[in-house]
């Protein structure tokens, strides 16, 4: 039972025939694909239980055919869309770590697992530490642990009825069922308590600002903000940590570490990624080439990034091209050398690409945003920037990983194109950005693409205060400036070759060397 248990078969299989699905496929990350097998004869029993139970009710049961899907193309926390439709799959049921971004066209149910933890001394710590901050607590998990925090949460009010100063907030799970945003309801059963999973509704009638990471949503209190609490984490060093400590960075942040059962407060590696993504931001901003990397087919409202990315590059002058190469490897990003910076659209979960080993920067779209906007920007509530001119939209440090709450954000005032130079913190020196009206002009004209490059050719700096010119603005430029441009076929002139009647026979002896040994 406790196998069942964990994987929660009762309520998959109910999933199943409650939905009438007929053709289900069920996605394994790569550390859960050994009990794959065991899973599906589980379900399949299951289903074939209830099945009878309602054929001797309704007469009129359907068989569910049940499809293992493993090794996605993208990251393995998002539903794998494509994968289920190359089998007609009506519904997918998702297994291990998630990032529950709403999906495109499926429906989707969660097994998120249920990993063992001491709920005691996660308790004792968590009470410790909010004693000696004495800052309101906001306890965050990873949802492998969401079974227990009805349990810790139980614990912590007899702990705290001696301690009535304290104050601990939970989060709560989002759902563990998905439809897709053209159904009435996203989540079936609603934002519940962790652990619960029920139908109430609750939560939405509570007062105060919602905020939510991960798969987690939680209210605070009119007039309180986010840098007023301490977060308290109950889970491993994963991507959805580094998600929330990117996104709450203003926050102070604890871990307790549930495999060694231990505190974790030192977070200064984390912190220097904040510093390293502002860096990227202005490698990001001298780039004239942009690559749009598709991260993912699934997460509703990709396309509708993908097309907003396309026109911020073009608004800021910059030649993008959109590229579908699967989950990317620094391999990979390396046969497209002429761009000088890609745009990776994808969950806030695998966001985050960011190797030595890359050739070039690989930015989030709000990073992007930073870089190539010259407007004020409309962000979440709690989330604000600083604009000091029509020029450049400066960061205060706030940070948004989920590209859909940039979706609807709203560009207030139109761009213009400005003819001032801008000041590159890399190049030490004044950059002109490349005006695209202008290569609009020079189309209209017939004009050749390299024209305009050559008359804006790199000048020489004798000065700290130089003008710094771009040349290559494409692809095609790119590739012309290139030493080896690929094999060259000389079609002019040139007659075919006549054709050769090739050798019989094998390397240790062909046929004429057979015939010219018997000759001897």
């Amino acid at each position: 039972m406790e196998f069942e248990s964990r994987y929660e078969i009762s309520r998959t299989a109910e999933f199943i025939r409650g939905g009438n699905f007929t053709k289900a496929a069920l996605q394994f990350p790569d550390e859960l694909l050994k009990d794959s097998v065991r899973i599906v004869s589980s379900l399949r029993d299951e289903l074939r239980r209830v099945g009878e139970s309602d054929a001797e009710r309704d007469g009129n049961a359907k068989d569910a055919s049940l499809f293992v899907m493993a090794d996605t193309a993208y990251g393995s926390c998002c539903v794998d869309e494509v994968g289920a439709s190359h089998v007609g799959a009506d519904c997918v049921v998702h297994y291990g770590h998630a990032c529950l971004s709403p999906t495109s066209k499926l429906p989707a149910f969660y097994v998120f697992g249920k990993a063992p933890m001491s709920v005691s001394d996660c308790v004792k710590n968590l009470v410790d530490h909010a004693m000696t901050s004495g800052k309101p607590v906001l306890v965050l998990f990873g949802l492998e642990y969401a079974h227990l925090i009805q349990n810790i949460r139980e614990e912590v009010v007899e702990a705290c009825e001696s301690r009535p100063q304290l104050e601990i907030q939970f989060a709560e799970v989002l759902c563990s069922e998905m439809n897709p945003p053209d159904k009435q309801n996203i989540c079936n059963q609603g934002m519940v308590p962790a652990g619960i999973l029920t139908d109430d509704k609750s939560f939405e009638t509570l007062p105060g600002t919602r905020y939510g990471i991960g798969g987690l949503v939680w209210k605070l209190r009119e007039g309180r903000k986010m840098e007023d609490s301490l977060l308290f984490w109950i889970g491993s060093d994963n991507s959805a940590f580094a998600n929330v400590v990117l996104t709450f960075n203003g926050c102070e942040i604890v871990r307790y570490d549930a495999t060694e059962n231990c505190m974790v407060t030192d977070f200064s590696q984390q912190k220097r990624i904040l510093k390293r993504r502002y860096y990227l931001v202005e490698k990001a901003k001298d780039a004239n080439i942009i690559g749009i990397l598709v991260g993912t087919l699934g997460v509703a409202g990709y396309l509708r990034m993908i097309n907003q990315m396309k026109e911020l590059t073009a608004a800021a002058g910059k030649k993008a091209y959109t590229l579908v190469v699967g989950r990317p490897n620094p391999a990979k990003l390396a046969n497209f050398p002429e761009c000088d910076v890609f745009i990776y659209v994808s969950c806030a979960q695998t966001a985050l690409l960011d190797s030595k080993e890359y050739l070039s920067p690989v930015i989030t779209p709000f990073e992007a945003m930073l870089a190539f906007n010259s407007r004020t920007l409309s962000v979440p509530h709690q989330l604000k920037l600083n604009i000091s001119s029509t020029r450049d939209t400066q960061w205060t440090g706030a940070y948004v990983m989920e590209f859909r709450d940039l979706i609807t954000s709203s560009l207030t005032e139109s761009r213009s194109h400005s003819k001032e130079a801008r000041f590159s913190f890399l190049q030490g020196g004044y950059v002109e950005d490349f005006d695209n009206q202008e290569n609009d002009e020079e189309d209209e004209e017939g004009a050749l693409a390299l024209a305009n490059a050559t008359e804006k050719a790199l000048q020489l700096r004798d000065t700290a205060n130089s003008l710094v010119k771009r040349t290559v603005k494409s692809g095609a430029e790119f590739l012309a400036t290139r030493s080896y441009q690929g094999l060259e076929i000389h079609n002019k002139n040139s007659l075919p070759e006549p054709y050769l009647k090739g050798r019989s026979g094998r390397a240790a002896g062909y046929l004429d060397e057979k015939s010219e040994k018997e000759n001897f």
